[in-house]
């Protein structure tokens, strides 16, 4: 243990102490990232949520990728600061973990509350994560790409989302029964600091596990990742052959399903 202590959590252990700074710093990642991509980033509005929301899971690791990947650098060079093809596969899987990644920790944090056993635990958690990332972040929020039907953004959403949601559960999983199982049990309880800190491990896993899978989605067309909106269009950064990026962009109304022949473009998120 620690010498130190809080009011709420009492006692602190040393482990607790390093949670809590990493909590501090996701603090700031969370208000830089809004303040910064609602004001400054002409991105798609579901992607500036989904950079928020990332941020509150994967703290100054999404913070460094967003300065990496997405923040404009100079006025009017998002276009082609966005094109190169890593930066592409990262939207598309920062899209994937935003949604299934929120849906794994209601049902988490549900049933850890609940003392449920862990098989129904990874159970709920599978299923909400899927859930909320098909039916709601993939085909509600994008349906606008598919001329604004919902039903058939769920048919061309499903089997993209279904691939990516496993590679993340791939990651994610694994590193939440190691952690939630092995000897420190605080980490299976939702008001201890040390179950968040896991949580925050496996997603930051998960997001790894599951870039792969978005990058070779994206290639074939059956995702897209990071865009640029400016007036009322949405403009997507057309990626060449090689993933440099250097072709030239292409724009379309933002209600119109994005052309297959884009190298990039795909038809959900």
């Amino acid at each position: 243990m620690s010498p130190y202590s809080m009011p709420i959590f009492g006692a602190l252990a040393w482990i607790d102490v390093v949670l809590l700074g990493w909590f501090t710093l996701m603090i700031v990642s969370v208000a830089y990232i809004a303040w910064d991509v609602f004001t400054k980033t002409p991105e798609n509005t579901v992607i500036k949520w989904a950079w928020v929301l990332t941020s509150l899971y994967m703290g100054p690791i999404a913070l460094a990728l967003y300065i990496l990947a997405d923040k404009e650098p100079r006025p009017g060079e998002h276009e082609r600061f966005i094109a190169p093809m890593w930066k592409q596969a990262l939207g598309s899987t920062l899209h994937c973990v935003a949604g299934d990644a929120t849906g794994v920790i209601i049902a988490a944090t549900v049933t850890g509350l609940l003392g449920l056993p862990m098989w129904f635990d990874m159970t709920a958690e599978y299923l909400l994560g899927f859930a909320l990332g098909f039916f709601i972040f993939q085909a509600l929020f994008m349906k606008d790409m598919f001329g604004g039907s919902y039903l058939t953004a769920l048919k061309r959403s499903f089997m993209p989302e279904w691939l990516s949601m496993n590679t993340m559960m791939a990651g994610m999983f694994p590193t939440m029964v190691f952690f939630m199982m092995g000897r420190d049990m605080r980490a299976m309880d939702p008001r201890e600091l040390l179950y968040w800190g896991v949580m925050s491990l496996a997603i930051s896993v998960g997001f790894v596990t599951a870039y792969p899978t978005n990058w070779w989605l994206v290639s074939k067309n059956l995702k897209h990742g990071l865009m640029t909106v400016r007036g009322g269009g949405m403009q997507h950064a057309a990626t060449s052959p090689d993933g440099s990026g250097q072709t030239a962009t292409s724009s379309e109304p933002q209600s119109t399903p994005a052309p297959a022949g884009a190298a990039h473009l795909g038809h959900t998120t």
